[in-house]
């Protein structure tokens, strides 16, 4: 269905479920808040480390995608970037291609199912492994480098038709589309909530001070050459002007719904479709998703 905004509460920090939920993370909160007390330019240096981090560590978890979904790869900034596509693309050439990107800590493997469905519309889909996740290389990331790699994507496949992209990806998709990345439609599912707001709650639950935290905002600003206010969707929305599908679910814990609440208000042609149930993950795996998504990207295909 499509919704209009509603006022929401303040939501929970997400953060806390992400790292606080045994005693490892606890003592690594007690560490930090140890460290920055000795020296906050210490502390500042390990908090982001940490939070450059993906968990859980992509070794514990990556697959490949089976046949006939086939790895390429390439390099970007000395790092070797790991994208799947199906074994007969170059069979089709004239088929549009689409961007399938994932989340914080996710893999390209979530979205195996929408590629199989684009496929079959007539589409190319391409799953990307960003940095530090999956098969690509690399134990830490961030917003800057996620960008990299959308940029680094588009020049080695060549224009894209389309784009997907959840949660944290979302939001990076959002801002390099409204930078002038070249995407004719998109797919937005489940964004995340901006990187200011996301760094205000890991410091939360860490207990991070004030001039820790100032620290690691400005060297994410300096590593992306713009401030975290761009980011943002009151300025990320007015420049979108691709036709943009909103998938949100009403009960996702870890990215709330007033961030997609946000873009419907400010994007020009952005649709809002409100889900129940589905939460954070399961809502890629959801016949109806992939079906609204594969419906809405294969227009003008």
């Amino acid at each position: 269905m499509t919704t209009t905004p509603t006022a929401t509460s303040p939501a929970p920090n997400p953060t806390d479920r992400f790292y606080a939920a045994g005693w490892a993370q606890r003592a690594l909160a007690g560490g930090l808040r140890l460290v920055q007390a000795t020296s906050p330019s210490a502390g500042a240096r390990l908090a982001f480390a940490i939070f450059c981090t993906p968990l859980p560590l992509k070794w514990l978890v990556r697959q490949r995608l089976p046949a006939p979904w086939r790895a390429q790869t390439w390099e970007l900034m000395g790092q070797q970037q790991c994208a799947w596509r199906h074994a007969d693309a170059p069979l089709h050439p004239q088929r549009p291609r689409v961007l399938l990107v994932h989340g914080w800590g996710g893999q390209a493997r979530q979205f195996q199912a929408m590629a199989e469905q684009l496929w079959a519309a007539g589409l190319d889909p391409i799953l990307l492994d960003m940095p530090a996740h999956g098969h690509s290389s690399g134990s830490q990331s961030h917003m800057p480098a996620f960008l990299q790699a959308l940029h680094a994507a588009r020049q080695f496949f060549g224009p894209l038709h389309g784009a997907v992209a959840h949660s944290i990806s979302a939001v990076a998709l959002s801002h390099a589309v409204a930078r002038e990345l070249p995407v004719r439609r998109l797919a937005l599912i489940s964004p995340s909530s901006p990187p200011r707001q996301l760094l205000a709650w890991y410091g939360q639950t860490f207990g991070l001070s004030a001039a820790v935290m100032s620290r690691m905002k400005a060297r994410i600003e300096r590593l992306a050459g713009i401030g975290l206010d761009s980011f943002e969707p009151e300025w990320i929305g007015p420049r979108l002007k691709q036709p943009t599908l909103l998938v949100h679910d009403r009960g996702d814990r870890a990215a709330p719904l007033a961030q997609s609440q946000r873009l419907q208000v400010t994007a020009p042609d952005a649709e809002l479709w409100v889900t129940e149930g589905l939460g954070h993950q399961r809502i890629l795996r959801d016949a109806d998703v992939i079906e609204r998504v594969t419906r809405h990207i294969a227009v003008g295909a």
